[in-house]
């Protein structure tokens, strides 16, 4: 008998056991999903850009709410998220299914789930082509790879990143923030510029531009002359360019570009891109 209780005893407690794992292991299961700073991911860890930074990132990018901003690696969404507060569309790149959840329940917390999207893939991968703003926080070898996709982007669209800068390109604005920012607090904004390398055609010669990024370097050949071109800059569509003591002010549309001309020149001007087979002796 007393083997009996014994053994009635042992089982009970087991069941109790068995119980109480079974109670711990649901509430685990049901606990929502929390990051870690320093989390590793595919290609970068997770840190979380400050938020007093983030305000300071969509301020430099003047985001409105006629823009579409796109966050890559976006973490727990917090650019797309704030972007969206100010009226924006948004849409957020995460390679992390975790983090994707977590991000639209945040979205639906703040009220603006109508207005982000988030969604699981590479970065590398994403199609960015409707941005108009890019609010990113990578290390300078991610951005650097991401460059051919970001020149295809419609002039004047505008990246801000947080830390890290583009090799080569220059940042059209830095910004800085203190107060309640203890690391992580310098932003970079770049504008992306109209592609506008090679020769051109004007009434009075022949435009050649080199370009890297928004610099630009060359030279007009007009009546047997070759005059090189100075403070040559783009700012998106807009050009700016000196070049025999007249300022050539314009924008770019494409193949053609046309402005004012300033300086020691008054009067228009307008040139047209040299296609293949175009021959340089033609006028546009």
């Amino acid at each position: 008998m007393k083997n009996s209780r014994r053994v009635i005893q042992l089982m009970l407690a087991s069941c109790f056991v068995s119980i109480a794992a079974g109670a711990v292991l649901a509430q685990e299961i049901q606990k929502p999903y929390e990051p870690t700073e320093g989390q590793p991911g595919k290609d970068v860890v997770w840190v979380p850009t400050p938020h007093v930074l983030v305000e300071k990132m969509l301020d430099m990018a003047r985001v409105t709410p006629q823009d579409y901003v796109m966050d890559l690696g976006s973490g727990d969404g917090r650019n797309v998220i704030a972007a969206a507060r100010r009226g924006a569309r948004a849409l957020g790149v995460e390679y992390n299914p975790d983090m994707v959840e977590l991000s639209r329940r945040i979205a639906a917390k703040e009220g603006v789930a109508d207005k982000v999207t988030f969604v699981q893939g590479d970065m590398y991968e994403a199609d960015i082509s409707r941005a108009t703003v890019l609010a990113l926080f990578l290390l300078t070898e991610n951005l650097n790879a991401l460059v051919p996709k970001f020149l295809d982007l419609k002039p004047g669209s505008r990246i801000v990143v947080n830390g890290f800068e583009i090799d080569g390109w220059k940042a059209d604005e830095t910004a800085r923030v203190d107060g309640d920012c203890d690391q992580w607090c310098t932003a970079y904004l770049y504008i992306v510029p109209a592609r506008v390398a090679g020769t051109w055609l004007l009434p009075s010669g022949r435009l050649r531009l080199e370009q890297k990024f928004q610099e630009l370097t060359g030279t007009l050949i007009s009546a047997g002359t070759s005059a090189p071109i100075t403070n040559g800059r783009l700012h998106g569509d807009r050009i700016s360019f000196t070049v025999g003591g007249a300022d050539y002010v314009g924008r770019v549309n494409g193949d053609t570009m046309s402005g004012d001309l300033k300086g020691g020149a008054t009067g228009d001007w307008r040139a047209v891109r040299k296609t293949a087979g175009q021959r340089l002796s033609q006028r546009p």
